[in-house]
């Protein structure tokens, strides 16, 4: 049995509140992105180059206010900048061609990724109460795709197959991403990791708009309208940039990966609240699942994440306290 007091800790509390207010801000970028949507812009790398934008001008001034050599290799920047940009472009492309349930649940497909790739290279294991946390948050979100069967919003797109392996491609790049981030994190400095990712992903960003989205950009008739979604989005984009390096310290990826879960719940709220639509009472179900299932992640043993740098410091330090001791003894 789990007691009170043991969930009743500020780093679960913090990990989870932390979680939903993330959750929140991509809700509000889904809601951005669906108003460029209505106003007949699709241009989705667009939409995130102002977030590095921002991302390398506030870190970047700090890194260089600092006069500091950077804490992990540029290169892994580099490739961290490109994975990032290619996943969400992959995302939201997606939804051009196969439905909306359907890019629901396949980007669940980003939680085992995340699970495999953190106990390969950052040696997290996982144990029992972790593992059961994680199936109940994704049997959570299955109740949320059957609502959206039942309300007939499976309509098919114009080529499932190929949104379906966009929608997969592109949650094994955000696995990539959000492991390689927590790797980063907690073995280089949070600061620097923005920084780099705000200017390479800025650099990509910015290459790649100007081969696919260029055309896109110069039919936008320029108005309030339509630079206050973009505008937005990127601060929305920014805040949770911003704030994901925080949690995956905490909590590690497979935490982050599952508290995003709730976001098209929080969705179906504001719908609920903010438009007066009616949805299917499993939303509410799905929405209490998802919940239960993260408390039990987080009230589980603590992750072992153990990498080789941490073994290593690890080690040196029980030396010193062996050797401290050993010189003690030796003195009396």
């Amino acid at each position: 049995m789990v007691s009170f007091d043991q969930f009743w800790n500020r780093n679960t509390v913090t990990g989870l509140g932390l979680g939903q207010f993330l959750s929140l801000l991509i809700t509000s970028t889904g809601f951005t992105s669906s108003e460029l949507a209505k106003k007949g812009i699709n241009a989705p790398t667009s939409q995130s180059f102002l977030n590095y934008v921002f991302l390398a001008i506030v870190y970047g001034s700090i890194v260089l206010y600092r006069r500091q050599a950077l804490k992990a290799k540029w290169y892994y920047y580099i490739i961290l900048g490109l994975v990032d940009v290619e996943a969400n472009f992959l995302v939201v492309k997606a939804y051009q061609y196969t439905s909306l349930t359907s890019v629901m649940l396949l980007d669940c497909w980003s939680i085992p990724c995340v699970m495999l790739l953190t106990w390969i290279f950052l040696k997290t294991k996982y144990r029992f109460k972790k593992i059961t946390g994680v199936v109940v948050c994704i049997a959570g979100l299955v109740l949320v795709v059957f609502s959206d069967v039942h309300a007939s919003d499976r309509a098919s797109g114009s080529n499932p197959r190929i949104g379906d392996l966009l929608v997969i491609a592109g949650a094994t790049l955000y696995a990539v991403s959000n492991v390689s981030e927590e790797f980063l994190v907690k073995n280089a400095d949070r600061v620097e990791l923005m920084a780099m990712l705000g200017l390479f992903g800025g650099i990509v960003s910015a290459i790649q708009i100007s081969i696919l989205e260029r055309n896109e950009l110069k039919s936008i008739h320029w108005s309030a309208g339509a630079a206050l979604p973009f505008v937005g989005f990127a601060v929305a984009m920014f805040l949770f940039y911003s704030l994901v390096p925080v949690l995956l310290k905490m909590n590690g990826s497979t935490m982050l990966n599952l508290s995003l879960l709730t976001s098209d719940m929080w969705a179906v709220l504001i719908r609920i609240f903010a438009y007066h639509e009616k949805v299917d009472w499993m939303y509410f179900v799905a929405f209490g699942v998802v919940v239960v299932g993260l408390i039990i992640y987080s009230v589980g043993e603590k992750d072992e994440n153990q990498d080789p740098l941490h073994v290593a410091e690890d080690a040196d330090q029980r030396q010193r306290q062996h050797d401290e001791e050993a010189t003690t003894s030796g003195k009396s």
